[in-house]
């Protein structure tokens, strides 16, 4: 390994030895290694060499291409259904996939790889169309901000309202959609600021224009000015009418209908040193005591390599460049039978769409997973900051542009955490007990930057095994330059001069079930009122009954979240009943914490592009082929497509398949509409959303029953000197019983 130089600031190395590649793995899903990676791209420029009038690689992707499901689970020994015995173990071949671009033709390929006899082959090669991009790689992102810093024209511009060539930057995003660009050429957007000072918030001093470059010829192609808004009678009037993008021949200025803006200069800083030199009066507070996070016989989990044990759980945990986090083969041991809960969890789509319709504002609809990868952006993690406790963390690798592995050490994080209360109940009665069991969960997280916004993606697991998923976002709101006083009904203005524009964050998770085995069902169950039975009735004389109506989903379809009817899903396996509900085991989708409407018009470009906006839960047959099941909601390839691809959910589900005791997939949409607030300024508090899964008629009883009860002998009164004027409720409820057991302050 060698030092960081042109990697992004959240790697920790570039790995470019191809030695020592190894030929057995402990879990057949794991991670290509940095030796593999490195191994596997110079199979690849050897291939090309031999074969193909191909000179110059990028590589933009490199990374493990699972074997099929049920091998993997024959090999883990893993029953495909109830009561089942294990399929017979095949050789696993392991493999990887690759996309690359070709330097000088400009052009794409996806390759995939077998390793055989401790060396890696090409197997296939494929050219992509001129319409099908690979992600956006960080290397990319980091020359986007150089094209533009050196741009004569964009210098010109620049210091026409007061900004020198090296205050310049920008964020480079996807192009999104422009029809005035043919999709050929790799088009990146580039959002400009200003940056004053070193470490500064360059967020504080958005400049007025955008330019576009590509990426691929390193040029800027052009540069676009967004109309304003000008206050009238009955509210913001555009000074434009049309949000119709100009065509490339116009003068872009003339056809915004505005003069310039210079950047406001105040600074509004994030980092607590910068803050103090422009705030006098800014000090950190000082009555926080320290509170600390100590297991002093350890940790309560088991790793090897990475597959992980906890409290009945088991897990594969692995990298990945486009998801981030990936979990898989999931299985919980009920009292020693090991029943499969899931074969896979993972993000596999997101995007961010902006709602200002004033061009070029409506580009901005990122994909950030499709687009530019999770792996990719993940932060290197640091010990007693982001992860407090003992932590065990796992590396990440993915490929760089030379097929050189980039490596980010403390990539996923890894550890316990008190979460509250689990269970408990006192009996009031006089000489009654209780009993008090505190919830332990473990953590799985990771932390990733995507230009101005932090996502925190946390997957939480429970001793009375359910599963939740939260997502944390937090980070600098992506803003654009306002005049003096202007309104907007699309924005927010969260400083002078300083405008937020409303957006929506969308998730698109992906759950692939092996509820006690590979053939599941999905119900949907409605809670209304009993039907055909009003108030009076003989069947509902008091008005007070209400049902759950259950329908089995039969066909690939998706299905919105109907507040109405407190909608909700649950994954069953209706080969296998619980002894005294008498219904199919499954795991219940807890989908309020996070279920939010597309609120883009549903023909618009966003909704085009990812149909998995337009509904909440999706179902589909998984059908794998020689490069995997389905995986991407919005297609395999998203930069800069224009419609839905056929290779994406809104298609799969169109051909109508069995999903009623079959193997199925599921992609479920979440998300939080952000209207923002100054109070989200200069950088923005977490803000919090999640789903949930809830075993429901799968265990034969609360699964937590065999934790102990807590009593914590380091637990003291915080005021020693005075508690009873902090306690004068113990002993007794707000209702006058007493309790014999709780007076004496014992948990159990």
């Amino acid at each position: 390994m060698s030092p960081t130089v042109a990697a992004p600031s959240t790697a920790t190395a570039i790995h470019t030895s191809s030695k020592n590649v190894p030929v057995e793995f402990k879990h057949p899903l794991d991670p290509l290694t940095p030796d593999e990676i490195a191994a596997a791209s110079l199979a690849i420029r050897h291939h090309v060499a031999a074969h193909a009038d191909i000179k110059v690689i990028k590589f933009i992707t490199l990374y493990l291409l699972p074997p099929p499901k049920k091998d993997v689970l024959a090999h883990l020994g893993i029953a495909l259904s109830p009561g089942g015995q294990p399929e017979t173990p095949k050789p696993i071949v392991r493999k990887a996939e690759s996309d690359f671009l070709d330097i000088l033709n400009g052009c794409a390929y996806n390759a995939t790889l077998s390793l055989k006899d401790a060396k890696w082959s090409v197997d296939t090669l494929d050219k992509l169309s001129e319409s099908e991009h690979p992600q956006i790689s960080v290397e990319e992102l980091l020359e986007c901000e150089q094209v533009v810093k050196n741009d004569p024209g964009v210098q010109k511009l620049a210091k026409a309202v007061g900004v020198e060539p090296h205050e310049i930057f920008c964020d480079g995003w996807s192009i999104g959609f422009d029809e005035r660009f043919p999709q050929h050429r790799r088009v990146q957007q580039a959002l400009m600021f200003a940056r004053f000072s070193e470490h500064e918030n360059l967020y504080a001093h958005p400049l007025d224009f955008i330019a576009v470059v590509d990426a691929h010829a390193r040029e800027v192609l052009h540069i676009d000015f967004p109309s304003h808004y000008k206050p009238g009678p009955n509210g913001p009037v555009p000074i434009v009418s049309s949000t119709t993008p100009p065509s490339l021949s116009e003068d872009p200025l003339a056809a915004s209908g505005r003069g310039r803006i210079p950047p406001q200069r105040k600074a509004h800083d994030f980092l607590p040193d910068l803050i103090a030199e422009t705030d006098k009066d800014f000090k950190l507070r000082t009555d926080i005591k320290p509170l600390h996070i100590v297991q002093p016989e350890g940790v309560s989990f088991k790793m090897n390599g990475n597959e992980l044990e906890w409290q009945n759980w088991k897990m594969h945990i692995s990298f990945t460049q486009r998801e981030g986090i990936a979990l898989s083969t999931i299985t919980y041991n009920d009292h020693g039978e090991v029943r499969p809960l899931f074969y896979r969890l993972s993000l596999a789509e997101m995007v961010v769409p902006y709602g200002a319709p004033q061009h070029p504002h409506p580009r901005k609809f990122a994909f950030d997973s499709g687009e530019y990868g999770m792996g990719t952006m993940a932060n290197e993690l640091s010990l007693g900051c982001d992860c407090l406790g003992q932590i065990h963390y796992l590396p990440g690798s993915y490929v760089g542009h030379n097929g050189s592995a980039v490596v980010i050490k403390n990539v996923i994080c890894i550890h316990e955490e008190d979460a509250g209360v689990l269970w408990k109940h006192t009996d009031y009665r006089p000489g009654g007990r209780a009993q008090t069991v505190r919830r332990r969960r473990l953590v799985v997280s990771m932390v990733c930057t995507l230009a101005n916004y932090e996502y925190i993606w946390n997957y939480l697991f429970y001793q009375d095994g359910s599963i939740e998923f939260e997502i944390r976002l937090t980070g600098i709101l992506q803003t654009y330059a306002a005049n003096d006083g202007e309104p907007s009904q699309f924005a927010t203005t969260v400083a002078p001069n300083i405008s937020a524009q409303y957006h929506q964050h969308m998730f698109s998770v992906r759950v692939d079930p092996m509820i006690d085995g590979l053939n599941n069902s999905v119900v949907e169950s409605d809670i209304i009122p009993l039907p055909d039975a009003p108030t009076g009735s003989t069947q509902n004389y008091a008005g007070n009954a209400f049902i759950s109506q259950d329908t089995i989903l039969k066909t690939e379809s998706g299905r919105p979240y109907d507040y109405q009817k407190e909608r909700r899903w649950k994954i069953v396996n209706p080969s296998r009943k619980h002894y005294s509900s008498g219904k199919a085991v499954g795991y219940l989708l807890g989908m309020k914490g996070g279920a939010t409407p597309m609120v883009t018009r549903p023909d618009g470009w966003a909704a085009r592009r990812a149909a998995f906006l337009t509904n909440t839960v999706w179902v589909c047959r998984d059908v794998e082929g020689g490069k995997g099941g389905r995986m991407w909601p919005a297609g395999k390839y998203v930069p800069q497509t224009r419609e839905e691809p056929e290779d994406s959910i809104g298609k799969w589900v169109q051909g109508k398949g069995n999903v009623d005791n079959d193997d199925i997939v599921l992609f479920l949409t979440v998300g939080t509409t952000h209207i923002p607030r100054p109070e989200d300024w200069p950088v923005m508090p977490v803000e919090h959303l999640s789903l949930t899964f809830k075993p429901n008629s799968f265990f034969k009883v609360n699964p937590s029953m065999d934790v102990p009860g807590t009593s914590d002998l380091h637990s003291v009164p915080a005021f020693p000197n005075g508690s009873t004027v902090n306690n004068h409720n113990v002993g007794g409820h707000a209702n006058g019983h007493t309790n014999g057991n709780t007076s004496n302050g014992a948990c159990h």
